[in-house]
């Protein structure tokens, strides 16, 4: 009761709305992770951090969506309805590239090179026409995506320590594969997974290069501008707010207390709430409720029904964080099984709960907020 009051008392300045919208956010479409579990085992047994902490469960879970993924998922969002016959529908939070090993090899890693994810998708297995899928999720108005960052990628960090001829960064890099624990075998406590995270104010340079880029990159691909913008892993410099706007972004996601990188390893906390506006105009958006069954350990549709309630009850929209590795079964046909089930479950009990409820993107909860 104590943890409720002081979320009350924090969520205060925070937006509000006698409707009951609901938001489910998906982030990390379109990225690049585990190619195999053969090549999990292979990375593990070089000691290789690919099993730390939730490492573990990405590593193992976790892969590009395929069409049969896409297909489950979509069927699950078309099978549940709102109050206004809308169905439920997943902003997916995605990157729009992967990086381009052979290139970057070729350069004798001198420079950094990527390529669109559409591309990366065709040289999977079980893939290849995944794209197709995508667009008529977009079409049918079940997957509608937004921006992550460029790639799933801190570019400068890892390109150092490939140039550095770190061992373990060149081993996954044979592999095509950065998605370990580098933080705990390299000089650095930088993510290789943080985009935006940084220690060299130069840096910042290139991570306002790869905004710019990510963003033409992504509509192009999808053919409309992306408005909503989740920075990969949380840090994040507000600085770089600013090429985002200019670029189309009017929402940005923070958490309530964002980690903001200033440069030489140091940080600073800073406060937000939802509906908030910067300097740019852009409204900050902040997750409320949690949707995570690939982790275990409790029934996370519960979990996430009672997210809602407090929401609902303070008069917040509920905005659901929930990751793609939820619904991927390449790997492991039971997690995709299992993260639909409760998927399914949640969607039915909101429904049921609340026959009022609205299901949104994030961009049009945006949208309603700035009017």
């Amino acid at each position: 009761m104590t943890r409720r009051f002081i979320k009350r008392i924090v969520e205060l300045p925070d937006w509000q709305s006698h409707r009951k919208i609901v938001v489910l956010e998906s982030d990390d479409w379109g990225s690049q992770r585990m190619p195999s579990l053969e090549l999990y085992e292979k990375l593990k047994n070089k000691n290789v951090a690919v099993s730390n902490g939730d490492n573990k469960i990405y590593n193992t879970k976790d892969s590009l969506a395929t069409e049969d993924d896409l297909s489950a998922l979509f069927e699950v969002l078309n099978s549940v309805k709102d109050s206004q016959r809308q169905t439920a529908v997943m902003t997916a939070v995605s990157v729009v590239a992967n990086p381009d090993f052979d290139k970057i090899q070729e350069d004798n890693f001198r420079n950094y090179h990527y390529e669109p994810f559409t591309e990366t998708l065709k040289r999977q297995k079980g893939c290849e026409n995944s794209f197709q899928l995508w667009k008529e999720g977009i079409e049918n108005k079940l997957f509608i995506p937004q921006f992550h960052a460029r790639e799933h990628l801190n570019v400068s960090e890892w390109l150092r320590n490939l140039q550095n001829g770190d061992a373990h960064t060149r081993l996954a890099f044979e592999h095509e594969f950065w998605g370990y624990d580098n933080a705990s075998t390299s000089k650095t406590n930088i993510s290789y997974q943080a985009a935006f995270d940084f220690s060299d104010p130069s840096d910042l340079l290139i991570q306002a290069e790869s905004i710019r880029s990510g963003l033409i990159l992504f509509e192009k691909l999808f053919g409309y501008k992306a408005s909503y913008f989740v920075p990969t892993n949380g840090p994040f410099n507000n600085s770089l707010e600013k090429v985002a706007a200019e670029s189309g972004i009017c929402y940005m996601y923070s958490s309530r207390l964002q980690n903001e990188p200033v440069g030489g390893g140091k940080s600073r906390r800073v406060f937000h709430y939802l509906g908030q506006k910067n300097r740019f105009n852009q409204r900050y958006i902040l997750r409320n409720c949690f949707f995570e069954p690939c982790m275990g350990g409790k029934d996370w549709a519960d979990s996430c029904m009672s997210d809602i309630d407090f929401a609902f009850k303070n008069r917040k929209p509920a905005v659901i964080t929930s990751h793609r590795v939820n619904y991927i079964g390449a790997l492991d046909p039971q997690n995709r099984t299992n993260g639909l089930s409760q998927l399914k479950t949640l969607l039915e009990s909101i429904v049921k709960k609340w026959p009022d409820v609205e299901f949104m993107t994030t961009d049009q909860l945006g949208d309603l907020m700035s009017k």
